[in-house]
């Protein structure tokens, strides 16, 4: 069977997570993406543990499907080398700061104009415009800026970093659907164009319960640990034996849950309810 994206040349200047997990999307529905290294050190994330074989077990992940090459973009020959494969590419991708390919003479309007049915793909800490533009962003600073930390871990403990790399992800998946959008925009215009996404903007499109609730209250909105913001019972709850989930959030799956715990006599809840109501008698299932 033929793979979506099979035609599709996309040359990878990115590295770490968010641009490399973004291309990985494209490379694993068939596309043929370059992924450019500098000398040396490589992607910093060939550094990242667990090692198989020597190899960074993560930067495996990411960036399967891939063929890589090094090249030089200080250097005269490794510009020229990269203009050669961009000339011929459909997408690039990068995550450097806003600025950096510019001062290298590899800008936008200098590539548009080079490649018009070329599509750059650019992700950054806070976007390309702005006053935090020049900064440097990374996972953990946009979780905590864009408020994800705040609402996250038990209801009376301290903000809570997500274990997974949340912005970083978003971010990658984010650019993939700009980069697909573009793509349909040129079979109709045979153009290409920029798109970009930033991890700030990815991690604060995730917060939409919290999104609802600053809007309609004004409030900032409250750490509930396990609890969800609008319906209950969706969480889990320790047992006698171990952790069980629980999502009867709907009034017949509460109904439904009340008969297999022999709970009759349960208290219907309002679907909004952030309380478990099920007997005094119940604390381990």
């Amino acid at each position: 069977m033929t793979s979506a994206l099979e035609r599709l040349s996309v040359i990878d200047l990115s590295s770490h997570l968010s641009g490399p997990y973004c291309s990985m999307l494209l490379a694993d529905h068939g596309a043929d993406v370059i992924k450019v290294e500098r000398p040396d050190r490589g992607d910093e994330a060939r550094a990242m543990p667990p090692f198989v074989g020597g190899e960074s077990a993560p930067f495996m992940i990411w960036n399967r499907n891939k063929r890589s090459i090094v090249l030089d973009l200080k250097t005269e020959a490794g510009k020229v080398a990269l203009l050669r494969l961009i000339d011929v590419a459909d997408v690039l991708i990068e995550n450097f700061r806003p600025g950096t390919l510019d001062r290298l003479g590899l800008s936008w309007p200098v590539l548009a104009a080079r490649n018009p049915r070329l599509i750059y793909g650019a992700i950054s800490g806070f976007g390309q415009t702005g006053p935090y533009s020049q900064r440097g962003g990374f996972d953990l600073v946009t979780q905590g800026m864009s408020g994800l930390m705040s609402v996250c871990g038990p209801k009376d403990g301290p903000p809570h970093r997500l274990p997974i790399a949340i912005s970083d992800i978003a971010a990658g998946m984010h650019l993939a659907i700009g980069i697909l959008s573009a793509l349909e925009a040129r079979h109709r215009t045979g153009r290409g164009q920029m798109v970009e996404t930033s991890l700030l903007e990815a991690a604060l499109c995730l917060g939409v319960y919290e999104a609802a609730h600053v809007s309609a209250t004004g409030e900032k909105p409250p750490r509930l640990g396990q609890a969800h913001r609008g319906s209950s019972p969706y969480q889990v709850f320790e047992t006698a034996n171990g952790w069980v989930s629980v999502g009867a959030a709907q009034e017949n799956f509460w109904a439904r849950l009340c008969d297999l715990l022999g709970k009759q006599n349960c208290d219907t809840i309002p679907a909004s309810s952030t309380t478990v109501i099920v007997s005094a008698t119940t604390t381990n299932w």
